[in-house]
């Protein structure tokens, strides 16, 4: 009985997290189009498409808001592999 119910639970737990998923993934889709928007209109103005301040900025603003459990390094290495992505994307 108690199995059965530890199962369903585990059920559950995986759904949310597959829901996540496709939700993270949209998102991060959404993202990608976003910067590779900037990215033409960067090239059109004769700028760079890295610009380590805006880097610095965001990663500030999410380690602020961040409220855990997600630890700050952890954070910063999945934004940056995200940021890094978008900038690759970009060229």
């Amino acid at each position: 009985m108690a199995g059965s119910n530890l199962s369903e639970r585990l059920r559950n737990g995986r759904r949310k997290i597959d829901l996540i998923d496709k939700k993270l993934l949209s998102l991060l889709n959404q993202r990608l189009r976003i910067a590779l928007e900037l990215g033409k209109i960067k090239k059109e103005m004769g700028g760079k498409t890295y610009d380590p301040r805006r880097e610095k900025e965001i990663l500030e603003r999410l380690r602020l808001r961040n409220k855990g459990p997600l630890k700050e390094k952890d954070l910063e290495k999945i934004f940056k592999t995200i940021i890094s992505v978008c900038r690759r994307s970009e060229k």
